[in-house]
């Protein structure tokens, strides 16, 4: 096992796992911590291969020489580190990989990830103190508070004994430093979560060249309900930075002054609004002549090179956050260079490598599983395994487990498939358009077995390709998995696969390491060639289509299942044959996929005789189906609730107990609504619910023998992978309903675009976006095209925002949305405390609702939604599932109301196809 991170050039020490018999280090052995389990780097089989990879200072200039251990570097003032090694304490957040991502751009060198349970103190203290691994530590934020042990893990041993270590406490961490010497910890006069303040400090090296105080475009990002009483703050303790004031802003007024997050920030700091008397804290101050009660936002420890900040300077609407990290990293060089014990008490061990592009060519096959292994078996060392075979059975809830990247196991045969397709120029329209595409061609034996990820509003670019389908070749197959009882339970991994072939032949399999794992086998399996899909304008070329159940979070870090899905918790089609349409160009496309180089052209054949019959026929109008009823909730339509009004506000009520006590920021609570609707034409409720509630990211799936159909209209993207690398996520939080007139509607939409509350949700979904995406994105990368937009549908305006970056090279589709899943607008944030205290708070499975729809292609590209405004019918029953996030600035009454208006269209649709 390793928790050491390859850069571009240099790699940490390796904590010793894997062992060499041969005791040769392997240098470019190394793994990524990512969130509950660790990606895979890179891996020589051999020490010859990685003796080809070992270089040495002359090859990288102003680099160190080779590998050495224990060699004195002499002080040098002039002199800076060339990279700055950091331990990053994470506090079960869902902002530590934003911190991360900005530590391996700032250092050079990407920290290494350690969560505040997962090693001892004697561990931690053997890598800091007898292998001089890290130059500083960070802790990060998180839930709960620096009082409870099970919050704050090994970090108040930390910041007591690493005197002699820089450490920076990032909002938890913040509260720990003044927790750990004698301050207390009281509850905020309000707690304040997403939303911004201007700061002042007193001009210490934490906020060189940052401007201070009202008017100075230094604002920061506060996700916190609890603070360090200054009251009892201890001598020792410094404050050096406080709240200018008890006013928050806006994000838009943050952005007005400097649209971008990350800009070059100015070096030109103005000190003249504050007072620095030689660190002295001013506790109040009078803004308008009214006495202002000042927040302490930052503090420093009077002799350790120890700091705090009460703020999120990660976020990307905190202005200069970046530059703190750079002034941090300098009080480290700083210090270290200036240090008597830099040279004769620091052990240095560096290692340089290289990182060589698509390195796994370099080796073959490769096993994953599991052993048993005891944390104080873990140190750090150079060694690597002899036989190629991973550290395995690490205890899930400590180390996760082993993923593979991109390598095919010798236990999975590989496939290579070859791809047919034809092309027909502006057809859709002519044939009556996708409805009736997919009606003529799918939709007979009431469309059993088919799909059809359906991008039926397509205004403003926001989808562009409809795909659809049916049972289809020889390759055509259907995944049914249902996590084991034990797994719902325990939060392990293992469940029941059924799957069914193209004769309709089944066999099962007990999946011991879960769902995610064998579809990620299943994908790596697939071999293809790039010239087959060259020229194509979009990413989907066959593969699985289907949806993963919210319960599938406990194969993504989640503790347990509170509650049973009555629905299968994964359910795919291995889709080999397909139709796709393109929305701009008004173009069809015929796909077939078929293994090996036998060329098979049947189905192409007969779809192109479907579609060319199409071809000037009468389309059935649907018009005439449309019923004039019209409900405003879905008690109206006939729908029971799993709660009643006065439980949902109770429920609300209890997520604000929660978010006051700092248990989480934000709680995205939910409800379903089930119906009882017999034998129903499922197709012909989707097509209604689809002309009534066009969405871009609307689908139709049909299991039949699972008796089984989805009719979603969501409009929420969740994550996207391209043909280029690109993740896109691209969340929804805030919601109005339309108004009745242009007048009252541009009023509601504005409302919604300037809405405090509904930017404070929205702005802390984008920073825990941006950390699941910093997990398996290349350092830097990571950034928010588009913030807070306003997206105007046919019954409701909503608030969403975009964020992108560039995957890591030797991570798979799978291995990005384990990173992701569930989608944090569903979860709230932290999202691993909050899926732990809404499974204790609602009182029933979400099923599929909250999970995601999608394909992932069989060339490792995947597009998924959010599980939203969608009907799913089970064995004669419909259910609905509706929520919203809940914040400090929630109120119950409005909740319930925005809850009930997210059912209206899909409660509309099953209420229609009873009264025709």
């Amino acid at each position: 096992m390793s928790f050491s991170l390859c850069s571009s050039e240099l790699i940490y020490p390796d904590i010793e796992g894997l062992r060499n018999t041969k005791a040769n280090p392997v240098a470019s052995k190394s793994f990524r911590r990512a969130g509950d389990y660790i990606k895979k780097h890179y891996f020589l089989s051999s020490y010859s291969d990685a003796k080809k990879m070992v270089i040495s200072s002359h090859l990288i200039p102003g680099h160190l020489e080779g590998s050495f251990m224990g060699n004195k570097r002499q002080a040098d003032p002039r002199r800076k580190l060339e990279f700055v090694r950091t331990l990053l304490i994470d506090n079960y957040d869902s902002y530590t990989y934003n911190i991360y991502q900005e530590l391996s751009v700032i250092n050079g060198l990407p920290p290494v990830v350690v969560r505040n349970d997962e090693l001892t103190w004697e561990n931690i203290c053997s890598f800091l103190y007898e292998k001089g691994a890290f130059d500083n530590i960070v802790i990060s934020p998180g839930p709960g508070s620096p009082t409870c042990p099970a919050d704050i893990g090994v970090c108040l041993q930390l910041l007591l004994k690493c005197w002699d270590i820089p450490i920076l406490g990032v909002c938890l961490g913040h509260q720990a430093l003044g927790y750990a010497h004698g301050a207390q910890i009281i509850h905020a006069s309000e707690p304040i979560h997403g939303r911004l303040s201007e700061i002042e400090h007193d001009g210490c090296k934490l906020f060189a060249n940052i401007p201070s105080g009202r008017n100075s475009r230094f604002k920061v990002v506060r996700y916190h309900s609890l603070v360090i009483d200054r009251e009892s703050l201890p001598k020792e303790l410094i404050p050096i930075a406080w709240t200018s004031s008890d006013d928050t802003l806006s994000c838009f007024e943050k952005f007005d002054a400097m649209p971008d997050a990350y800009e070059s920030e100015s070096p030109q700091a103005n000190f003249d609004s504050f007072s620095a008397r030689n660190g002295s804290y001013c506790a109040s101050r009078h803004v308008n002549g009214t006495k202002s009660r000042n927040v302490i936002m930052g503090i420093k420890h009077a002799t350790c090179p120890h700091y705090g900040v009460q703020f999120h300077p990660e976020s990307v609407a905190t202005t200069y956050g970046r530059q703190i990290f750079k002034n941090f990293r300098e009080i480290t060089e700083d210090y270290w260079l200036q240090s008597s014990s830099f040279s004769s008490d620091r052990n240095i061990h560096y290692t340089a490598s290289m990182q060589v592009p698509h390195v796994n060519r370099l080796f073959g096959a490769i096993h994953t599983g599991r052993q048993s292994v005891k944390k104080e078996d873990i140190r750090l060392d150079g060694e690597a395994p002899s036989n190629g075979e991973f550290m395995q059975g690490a205890d899930q809830r400590t180390f996760g487990f082993f993923d593979m990247v991109n390598v095919l196991p010798p236990s999975v045969g590989a496939k290579f498939l070859r791809l047919k397709w034809r092309k027909f120029d502006h057809l859709a329209s002519e044939v009556g358009g996708a409805r009736n595409i997919f009606s003529e061609l799918f939709g007979k034996n009431r469309a059993e077995n088919t799909f059809w990820l359906d991008s039926s509003s397509k205004e403003k670019g926001r989808a562009r390709f409809s795909f659809m389908g049916g049972k289809g070749g020889d390759l055509w197959k259907q995944l049914t998995f249902r996590l084991s009882e034990e797994s719902n339970a325990t939060g392990k991994c293992g469940g029941h696969l059924l799957i069914e072939d193209a004769e309709g032949s089944t066999h099962s399999k007990f999946l011991e390491e879960g769902f995610f794992d064998y579809l990620n086998k299943e994908l790596l399996s697939l071999c293809h060639e790039v010239k087959d899909f060259e020229g194509l304008p979009f990413d989907f070329y066959g593969g699985f289509i289907g949806y993963i159940g919210y319960n599938l979070k406990v194969e993504c870090g989640a503790a347990s299942n509170a509650h049973k899905s009555r629905t299968p918790d994964a359910c795919f089609f291995f889709a080999d044959n397909l139709i796709v349409i393109d929305h701009h160009s008004d173009d069809v496309y015929l796909m077939s996929l078929h293994e090996g180089n036998t060329i098979i052209t049947q189905w192409l054949d007969d779809a192109e005789k479907k579609l060319v019959s199409l071809k000037g026929s009468a389309t059935r109008k649907l018009d005439e189906w449309i019923s004039n009823a019209v409900a405003n909730s879905p008690h109206e339509a006939g729908f029971h609730s799993e709660k009643s009004r006065e439980q949902y506000l109770s429920d609300i009520e209890k997520c604000l107990k929660y978010i006051k006590d700092g248990e989480s920021y934000e709680l995205c609570l939910t409800t379903q609504f089930r119906k009882f609707i017999g034998e129903v034409d499922p197709l012909r409720l989707y097509l209604h619910l689809r002309e009534r509630n066009p969405a871009p990211y609307a689908s139709w799936l049909n299991f039949s023998k699972e008796k089984l159909c989805i009719c979603s209209s969501s409009p929420e993207r969740f994550l996207r992978l391209d043909s280029n690398g690109i993740l896109e996520a691209k969340p929804i939080k805030g919601t109005v309903a339309r108004g009745a007139t242009s007048e009252e509607d541009e009023r509601l939409k504005l409302q919604l675009q300037y809405s405090e509350k509904d930017q404070a949700e929205n702005l802390m979904i984008v920073d825990l976006l941006r950390n699941d995406l910093g997990r398996v994105c290349e350092p830097g990368t990571v950034h928010v095209p588009h913030l807070m937009e306003v997206e105007s549908y046919a019954t409701v305006h909503t608030m969403v925002s975009t964020i992108r970056g560039k995957k890591q090279s030797n991570v798979s589709a799978v291995d990005c949305v384990k990173a992701a899943f569930p989608g944090g607008s569903m979860t709230g944030a932290p999202k691993l405390r909050s899926m732990e205290l809404l499974d204790s708070i609602e009182s029933c499975s979400r099923g599929i609702y909250s999970g995601s729809i999608g394909f992932f292609s069989y060339n490792q590209t995947f597009d998924l939604n959010i599980v939203i405004r969608t009907v799913v019918i089970h064995e004669d029953e419909a259910s609905i599932g509706a929520g919203g996030a809940i914040v400090a600035l929630s109120d119950p009454e409005t909740e319930y109301e925005e809850m009930v208006l997210k059912t209206r269209a899909p409660a509309n649709a099953v209420m229609h196809i009873n009264v025709t």
